[in-house]
């Protein structure tokens, strides 16, 4: 069955809107601490950049084998440039709302070559425009019907201003919307086909919980009052758990294994969830489809993503 759904997601054109950002990596060792101050001096080897935030959701639905979209906000200069180049080279039809008065988002990450963990992050960022929102907007609206899926990766950078428009428009057009929230309030995803916090976001929102069926609770109150057709909580070690209207609850636990970096096991989880829905596939299979795929991103260093051909190798060895 997983083979089937990874076939038709091979078919699937899916639209990611969203927060994207240049994730820079400067690959380097502390030898001395700098006469000028108590610090460190990071003598950098080598440096790498990939497609961050929303980018990398749709690369990692790429990865999958559908036929990705990006539309986001970025500024008009260099880094941009790298942002469109980097996806181009991956396939992917990114569409970018440029922006003359803001800088592109970048994350700066330097890592110890030695001990392979990160020193320090360093963020340049600033907020979007009002024109730049509308713009996404009117773009977005012309993007909708091409695509099969809609995923709203939101990482609180200002760029989506119009989400609940962007979900009105979608759900008019029979789209299915998947979204993964951020903030303290999620009443712009109302009406979103699925969202998809992780615990720390979830329990933010609903309040913690103490048990699987207090979980259920919250997270079908949650469904309700925003008119979704469910949740799904990624709990780290805990797994996934998926709680829909109408629907009995399902619970997935994590695979077992060491765990190197979880940057992007986010993304990868509503990518796989996305592609999903739009390859027509059973949101069950499409919530273990995104448990595989995550827990192989864990084992990887930065915003790694997983192809069809690790996720059945994986899928294999769980039924070994």
């Amino acid at each position: 069955m997983l083979l089937q759904l990874l076939r038709k997601i091979g078919e699937a054109p899916v639209l990611v809107v969203g927060d994207a950002m240049l994730d820079r990596y400067w690959y380097g060792d502390v030898e001395r601490i700098s006469p000028e101050a108590p610090v460190p001096v990071v003598a950098i080897r080598r440096a790498r950049e990939l497609p961050g935030g929303a980018a990398n959701v749709a690369r990692s639905v790429q990865a999958l084998g559908a036929h990705s979209s990006l539309m986001t906000i970025t500024g008009d200069d260099s880094e941009a440039d790298s942002l469109q180049k980097l996806l181009s080279d991956d396939g992917i039809n990114a569409m970018l709302c440029r922006d003359k008065l803001l800088n592109t988002i970048v994350k700066l990450r330097v890592v110890s070559l030695h001990l392979h963990q990160q020193m320090i992050r360093i963020d340049f960022e600033s907020p979007p425009s009002k024109d730049s929102r509308v713009a996404l907007l009117d773009a977005y609206l012309k993007q909708i019907t091409k695509h099969r899926a809609v995923i709203v990766s939101d990482y609180g950078k200002g760029g989506l201003g119009h989400i609940r428009e962007m979900i009105e428009a979608a759900r008019a057009k029979g789209v299915p919307v998947v979204v993964d929230p951020k903030g303290h309030d999620y009443s712009g995803y109302r009406g979103a086909t699925l969202i998809t916090p992780n615990r720390k976001e979830f329990e933010l929102v609903a309040g913690r919980f103490h048990d699987n069926r207090d979980l259920e609770q919250k997270a079908l109150a949650m469904a309700e009052a925003l008119d979704l057709e469910g949740v799904l909580v990624t709990r780290g070690e805990d797994g996934m758990s998926l709680v829909r209207r109408g629907a009995k609850p399902v619970h997935i636990p994590a695979r077992a294994r060491e765990v190197f970096d979880v940057t992007g096991a986010g993304d990868t989880v509503i990518a796989a969830i996305g592609c999903a829905y739009a390859a027509g596939g059973d949101i069950e299979e499409a919530v273990h489809l995104a448990n595989i795929a995550a827990g192989i991103v864990v084992g990887k260093q930065g915003a790694a993503t997983a192809s069809p051909e690790e996720i059945m190798h994986e899928a294999a060895l769980q039924e070994a």
